[in-house]
């Protein structure tokens, strides 16, 4: 796939996990990269880490729980590179904040607290709704833009004791089909893309079997994917859902070449 030079990406959720894997692979690729999270020191030195290569990497600070952080985030961003190409919404916290044992003794909703029920909607769900809401008037004035929501297998929205993290990730496949459906006669583009396992990142307990350990995907199985979503070979596909574990399958079944 070609390079990616001169294309402007913003990620949320970058200063860990897929989203850090997926900003690399478009930084070493030659995007320029705005690396969203919450405020910390972390996303700082991740920032400073990057450029240190001489990567086009950049900080953006935004809570995507919150309007106005969200809308001040996007002023900025917008301000700075003036357009940006494409938003992946990944910013998302796992079933570990509700229940660190989800895996080996889950939780049935009904002892769900109520708070970090709210608190896993917000971010998982609200937030892309509230991201992509400020973005996409400006890339509709700006004439082109895309939209990347980063998803979750099915079966992980139907598993018993993954409440509230199934319906979170259910709700934001819904709002991605429907944003698809909406924009369809636009210039905008609106796909989604998931790993297509449990993926090794800070949502997974850190004392699971072997057994499980060996099973699990890496954050770098979305290299490949995100990079085609930012490319010139993707500019006229949306409403898509790609697996990235059959990645290459999907490129076949599309026609299109996997080099």
């Amino acid at each position: 796939m070609e390079e990616l030079n001169g294309t402007k990406v913003v990620i949320t959720g970058a200063s860990s996990g897929i989203g850090l894997a997926m900003a690399d692979a478009l930084l070493n690729a030659g995007s320029t990269v705005a690396l969203s999270a919450r405020p910390s020191n972390r996303l700082v030195k991740i920032v400073e880490e990057r450029r240190a290569k001489n990567l086009d990497a950049h900080i953006l600070p935004m809570d995507v729980r919150d309007q106005e952080s969200v809308a001040a985030a996007t002023d900025e961003i917008f301000d700075k590179f003036g357009t940006i190409d494409v938003l992946v919404n990944n910013a998302g916290v796992g079933m570990i904040s509700v229940n660190h044992s989800f895996l080996t003794n889950p939780m049935p909703f009904y002892e769900v607290a109520p708070d970090r029920f709210r608190d896993v909607i917000a971010t998982n769900l609200t937030g892309y709704f509230l991201v992509a809401s400020q973005f996409t008037p400006r890339f509709l004035e700006q004439g082109h833009g895309r939209i990347v929501n980063i998803s979750m297998n099915h079966e992980t929205m139907k598993r018993s004791g993954f409440v509230p993290y199934g319906p979170s990730r259910a709700g934001a496949e819904s709002l991605s089909h429907i944003m698809a459906q909406d924009l369809a006669n636009s210039p905008i583009r609106v796909n989604m893309l998931l790993p297509g396992g449990a993926t090794r990142t800070g949502m997974i307990p850190s004392d699971i079997s072997p057994e499980l350990e060996a099973k699990l995907l890496s954050p770098t199985i979305m290299d490949r994917p995100i990079i085609f979503l930012c490319s010139k070979m993707a500019q006229e596909i949306t409403g898509e859902r790609i697996v990235a574990s059959t990645f290459d399958q999907w490129l076949l079944e599309h026609h299109i070449s996997a080099k």
